[in-house]
C-alpha cells in the first residue's frame, strides 16, 4: 500500500526551518547562509531559499560582510530589529514603568510616571505605552503585545484583574478597556509570576524546570514553576502566601475587608520593622533594616535568624507540598538580605520539614518584573511573527 503524503507537509517543514533559523540568529548573532545552513543541518540551496524569504518578508537582513574566505565576501544577516515592538509594564501603588523592546529583545525606549495624583488607570497605561513606543521610535502599530506586571489575582480565564490589595481602582472589565483603547493585544500577569519568568530567563533559575520564587518586601509573594511553565491554580491565587494561616498571627475571616492577611502580619514589611527595632536596627524601609544587620556582623546575627524563621514557615510550607529542587529569594527584603539570609532560610526550612530545597539569593536586581513583562511579550509575539513565515 502506498504511503499517504500527508497535504501542507512542505509548507510546514519550511516554517519550522524558518523558525529555526530565526532563533539561531537571534541566539548567536549575525550569520552567513553557509553559516545558517550547517548549523541548522540544511543544504546549502535549501539555506539560501531560506533566507531569502525571510528577506522578503523582512524579518532577517543584511549587516555586513564576513571577509576572510577565497572569492567574494560573504553577505551577513541579522533578525531585523523592527520587524516587530513590545511592550512591558510594571505597576505598582505609586508608579508605572513601561519599557519597548524590539524583536530581538532589545530595550529602545523606557518610562516612568507616578500614578498619585490621577484615578484613571486606562490613561496611565496608554500615555505610558505610547510614550514608551515615542521613546523607541516605534510606530504604535507595530508594537505587536503589551504585557502588564500587576499585584494581585488575575483570572486564567479572563485574563482580567479579580482582586489587587494595594491598587483599588484596578478592576473586572480593565482589560477591556485597554484593548479598547490601545487597538494592540492587552495581557495582564501577577508582578511576581513574572519575576518568576525573568529569573528562569536569565537569573538564578537558569536551566531549571522546577522551582519557586519567594517575593519578600512591602508585599510577600510566590511564583510557582512546574516543568517550565508557570503555575497560576484554578482563579490565579496560587502563590498568594500572604494569606497563608501561620502561628503567631490572628487569621482574617474577611479579606475584602482588606484586613492584613496571617502571614503577611509575619513576615511583611511593617513586622520585619518591627522585629528590627526590638533588635537596635532601626530604618526607613525593611529592606534598609536588613542591609544595616548585615553590615553589622555577628550583632546583625539574632535579627536575620528571626528573619529567616518568618519566611521559613512560608518556605516550609510550599516546599512540604511542593517538594522544588530550588527556591530563589527576591523582592526588596530578599535582595538585600543576600546569600546571608537565603542561607539561613534553607538551614531553618530543612530542620522543620522533611525536604531540603537549595535557597539562592536572585541574580537580578534590576526590575525584573519589567524584564519578566517584557520576556512574556516576546515569547508570545515571536511566535506569532516567525510561526507565520510561510504565507
Amino acid at each position: 500500500m502506498a504511503a499517504t503524503r500527508l497535504p501542507g507537509t512542505p509548507r510546514l517543514l519550511r516554517a519550522l526551518n524558518d523558525r529555526a533559523a530565526l532563533e539561531l540568529l537571534l541566539d548567536r548573532g549575525p550569520l552567513t547562509r553557509a553559516q545558517i545552513g550547517e548549523l541548522t543541518g540544511l543544504s546549502k540551496v535549501t539555506a539560501s531559499q531560506l533566507v531569502e524569504r525571510l528577506e522578503e518578508r523582512g524579518l532577517v537582513t543584511r549587516v555586513g560582510e564576513q571577509a576572510g574566505g577565497r572569492g567574494p565576501n560573504a553577505q551577513l544577516y541579522a533578525v531585523t530589529p523592527g520587524s516587530a515592538y513590545v511592550v512591558g509594564v510594571d505597576v505598582g501603588p505609586d508608579r508605572v514603568v513601561a519599557a519597548c523592546a524590539d524583536i530581538t529583545g532589545g530595550v529602545i525606549g523606557r518610562v516612568e510616571q507616578s500614578t498619585r495624583d490621577t484615578d484613571d488607570p486606562v490613561g496611565v497605561v496608554h500615555n505610558a505605552v505610547v510614550q514608551a513606543a515615542g521613546e523607541a521610535h516605534a510606530q504604535l502599530a507595530s508594537v505587536r503585545r503589551v504585557v502588564l506586571g500587576t499585584p494581585g489575582l488575575v483570572d486564567p480565564g479572563t485574563g482580567d484583574i479579580t482582586f489587587a490589595f494595594n491598587l483599588p481602582r484596578w478592576h473586572r472589565g480593565l482589560l477591556a478597556a485597554l484593548r479598547e483603547d490601545l487597538r494592540i493585544p492587552v495581557v495582564f500577569e501577577n508582578d511576581v509570576n513574572l519575576a518568576a519568568v525573568a529569573e528562569a530567563h536569565t537569573g538564578a533559575a537558569r536551566g531549571v524546570d522546577n522551582f519557586v520564587l519567594v517575593w519578600a518586601g512591602v508585599g510577600i509573594g510566590l511564583a510557582i514553576m512546574i516543568n517550565g511553565r508557570m503555575h497560576h491554580g484554578n482563579t490565579g491565587a496560587a502563590g498568594e502566601i500572604g494569606y497563608l494561616p501561620v502561628p503567631g498571627a490572628p487569621i482574617p475571616r474577611d479579606v475584602s475587608r482588606r484586613a492584613k492577611p496571617a502571614f503577611q502580619q509575619v513576615a511583611g514589611a511593617d513586622a520585619i520593622r518591627a522585629v528590627a527595632r526590638e533588635h537596635g536596627f532601626r530604618a526607613a524601609t525593611a529592606a534598609e533594616a536588613v542591609r544595616t544587620a548585615i553590615a553589622a556582623g555577628t550583632e546583625g546575627g539574632p535579627f536575620l535568624d528571626e528573619l529567616a524563621r518568618r519566611l521559613a514557615l512560608g518556605v516550609a510550607s510550599t516546599c512540604v507540598v511542593l517538594d522544588p529542587p530550588l527556591v530563589v529569594l527576591t523582592g526588596e527584603v530578599g535582595q538585600a538580605g543576600g546569600s546571608a539570609l537565603a542561607e539561613r532560610v534553607q538551614h531553618e526550612v530543612a530542620a522543620i520539614t522533611l525536604v531540603s530545597p537549595r535557597v539562592q539569593v536572585t541574580e537580578l536586581t534590576e526590575e525584573p518584573v519589567l524584564q519578566g513583562a517584557l520576556r512574556t511579550a516576546l515569547d508570545a509575539v515571536r511566535d506569532e511573527v516567525f510561526g507565520s513565515t510561510v504565507g
